[in-house]
């Protein structure tokens, strides 16, 4: 079961960035006294009483205008009510009960999804009693004081929170039909694939970006086997802000993104690879999931005998942090090496399933060891006592040294590139945990 999604959405100013980093524990996002400066990570995993979750800030570029910081809050509301499992709805004590918050607590009161009712800057709770009580009259339960600053009321927010979540049931564990989402721009063809593999018009497909109002989830039989395609085409409507499509086909990838095993990251052959495609790319990469690239439109490029050399030699470089990546030519619209796809969504699979004997393992450590000397700082070098596989879907691996300051990434890299030389894990990455010998879990 994927980790459930908590969206935090509010005006202008009400803390939601502040609260996004008092949760997530880093100055992750930008945070200023001027509205609308949310411009930097949106996502980020929290953990609370053994509960893991993807948080989202819904912030934005948000203009001064009141009617369009209204019609922009409508914008973040829907894009949570959407994606979320659960909402938090911050509020500014200081401001008041104002009347875009009545008109998009209405949103969410209809949505049916759980809002947990937030009102910030309470610094002091005895000092704003009576105005929290204020906010019952949004009519969307209890109103629960914090300050994100001064870090109070969170415990209490939280638990709320998770108790919205649903409980892991035995039928949801042993459902074992690999999902698949299909990522990427606005208007690169996502629904246009998934139409080709299940043959029938099921997803809205049109030349304006970001037609398909919702996220679908589609299964597909093929040779007796069962998958679940994920369809984050994402835009709810066309947007003239740049920024917001953006921000709003990140959030639905995120969401996608997590509940799928693999990812096929959709590019556009004629555009090429671009910044976007490596943004979409890095959080399926972040995230530990399988990455297919798919080069969509290949029928439209004019090709020569270096074209796919030329093509994938680009998409590597910008990728470069993913060069276990397959990289798949086709064409959605005329179902070129669809089949193939297929092929290597298996590959992946079973790659992302694959454990190692930790003697063999060992073994391919010890030769790594010889043919490179660990690094040394001021005369001290790292010993590496052995490595061992704990998990899979990544496969995950624990390497046990005498001094994890001295274990540079590069040579973990190093050791990596041994272990893919040996076993190949084709289109998954691989996690690597650093520990010193009797450090606990």
């Amino acid at each position: 079961m994927s980790k459930p999604v908590v969206a935090i959405v509010g005006r202008p100013n009400v803390g939601k960035s502040t609260l996004f980093n008092a949760l997530a524990g880093e100055m992750i996002s930008i945070v200023k006294d001027t509205p609308g400066v949310t411009r930097d990570r949106i996502y980020a995993d929290v953990t609370w009483l053994d509960r893991k979750f993807t948080m989202i800030d819904t912030g934005g570029i948000e203009p001064d205008s009141s009617d369009l910081i209204l019609s922009r809050m409508r914008e973040q509301a829907q894009i949570a009510i959407d994606v979320a499992d659960v909402i938090i709805f911050i509020t500014d004590v200081k401001d008041g009960l104002v009347d875009s918050d009545d008109k998009v607590a209405d949103m969410l009161r209809r949505s049916q999804k759980p809002v947990i009712l937030v009102v910030n800057k309470v610094d002091s709770v005895q000092k704003y009693q009576m105005d929290v009580y204020e906010f019952y009259n949004l009519g969307i339960g209890e109103p629960i004081a914090i300050s994100a600053a001064n870090r109070m009321g969170l415990g209490d927010m939280l638990d709320m929170v998770v108790s919205y979540f649903p409980e892991k049931t035995e039928e949801e564990e042993a459902e074992d039909i690999p999902k698949i989402a299909i990522v990427g721009k606005p208007n690169v063809g996502k629904s246009s694939l998934i139409n080709k593999l299940i043959g029938e018009e099921r997803v809205i497909v049109s030349d304006i970006a970001g037609t398909t109002r919702d996220a679908v989830d589609t299964r597909v039989k093929r040779n007796g086997r069962e998958y679940i395609f994920i369809d984050t085409a994402g835009l709810r409507r066309k947007s003239k802000i740049k920024e917001e499509i953006e921000r709003y086909s990140v959030i639905r990838t995120v969401t996608a993104v997590e509940r799928a095993d693999i990812a096929v990251i959709m590019i556009d052959a004629e555009e090429g690879v671009t910044e976007q495609d490596a943004k979409i790319a890095g959080i399926a990469h972040e995230r530990g999931k399988g990455v297919i690239i798919a080069v969509n439109k290949w029928d439209a490029v004019e090709k020569d005998d270096k074209t796919i050399y030329k093509h994938t030699e680009k998409i590597k470089n910008v990728l470069s942090y993913m060069p276990y990546a397959r990289i798949l030519f086709i064409s959605a619209k005329t179902g070129q090496r669809l089949q193939k796809l297929f092929e290597v969504i298996d590959v992946v699979i079973e790659n992302r399933a694959l454990r190692v004997q930790t003697g063999v393992l060992n073994e391919i450590l010890a030769e790594a060891v010889t043919l490179q000397q660990p690094p040394s700082d001021k005369g001290k070098r790292l010993k590496i006592f052995y490595m061992t596989q704990v998990g899979v879907k990544p496969p995950t691996f624990v390497i046990f040294v005498n001094d994890k300051e001295l274990m540079h990434f590069s040579y973990v890299r190093y050791l990596e590139n041994k272990i893919r030389d040996a076993f190949g894990f084709e289109g998954t990455s691989l996690k690597f945990i650093i520990r010193e010998r009797g450090e606990k879990d």
